[in-house]
């Protein structure tokens, strides 16, 4: 039999090659990480799903929203997106708690200044506005405030919830205006005046961007943990720190009718420790305790 030309016989071995391959890492190797994990690892391997009434309710591993109705066995959300009263709250998500937009805002402690909607404004983006990170802080930490009856103040926030954040202008040297970006007219500022120039509300569609950015600090210090006005990376963490959950406990006994010191005990049992004993903070998993106080009932 005739050799096959040196160019085909090598084009030959690379297609063998990669059948043999796709073989072994396509096929055999996935059904035996597979088995693996089903046999060693099933609850995990299955997506971790938890049950209540017969019916799935949500994975252990992945964040969700207890807003709107109360829970009725398919889900614990409803139409008005208010707090469930009576369940622990989860971390904010960036991506509403869907699995299919996990990822964070991208967006870093410089993103300071609202856009502030202007309903004259040319396409939807400016109609609408855009507010920034510090403000949805802001934001998040009045409405936890008011939630859990403490305050909702903190660093760089203003009093009706956002950022602090002052343009001057000129931009160097002595400042002839002063405005509050972030409040829109008529809105009071929250500092009436600065450098001796008095503060004037921000004007929609009014450009700022010449001014001096200029983020005041105050002298709040805050109640609500970090993690109630942050998303995690991937906007879908199950777990809240032992501080946030500690600050909801009240209120959840409350409107339970259970003792306080019933909600904190099941805190503790559903608190998972320190990665390796070493790596980052305890945590709570909020699917699992809001189910641990359903059987209380």
């Amino acid at each position: 039999m005739e050799r096959l030309p040196n160019p085909l016989r090598r084009h030959l071995a690379a297609v063998r090659a990669v059948a043999v391959l796709t073989v072994i890492l396509g096929v055999l190797y996935p059904l035996l990480v597979t088995g693996v994990a089903q046999v060693l690892l099933s609850h995990q391997a299955g997506g971790s799903i938890l049950r209540a009434d017969g019916r799935d309710v949500g994975s252990a591993l992945i964040g969700q929203s207890f807003t709107g109705q109360s829970f009725t066995g398919q889900s614990f959300t409803g139409e008005d997106g208010a707090p469930i009263r009576k369940y622990f709250q989860s971390r904010p998500s960036t991506g509403g708690y869907d699995p299919l937009a996990s990822g964070a805002s991208n967006l870093g402690p410089r993103d300071v200044v609202d856009r502030l909607p202007d309903p004259r404004g040319v396409g939807q983006a400016a109609r609408k506005g855009r507010i920034s990170l510090l403000t949805e802080v802001c934001a998040r930490s009045k409405a936890v405030g008011e939630l859990e009856g403490v305050s909702g103040a903190r660093p760089y926030c203003a009093g009706d919830g956002v950022g602090a954040v002052l343009k001057v202008f000129p931009a160097v040297g002595t400042p002839t205006r002063v405005v509050s970006v972030n409040q829109a007219c008529p809105a009071t500022p929250f500092i009436p005046v600065y450098q001796g120039v008095r503060v004037e509300c921000g004007r929609p569609g009014e450009d700022y961007s010449a001014g001096r950015t200029v983020p005041l600090r105050g002298d709040a210090r805050a109640v609500v943990p970090p993690d109630a006005v942050t998303a995690s990376g991937s906007g879908l963490d199950p777990h809240i720190s032992v501080a946030y959950a500690e600050l909801q406990a009240p209120r959840v006994a409350r409107e339970r009718g259970l003792g306080l010191d019933t909600v904190r005990t099941l805190i503790r049992e559903h608190t998972t420790g320190r990665a390796l004993g070493f790596l980052g903070e305890p945590g709570v998993n909020v699917l699992e305790l809001n189910l641990a106080l359903d059987r209380e009932r």
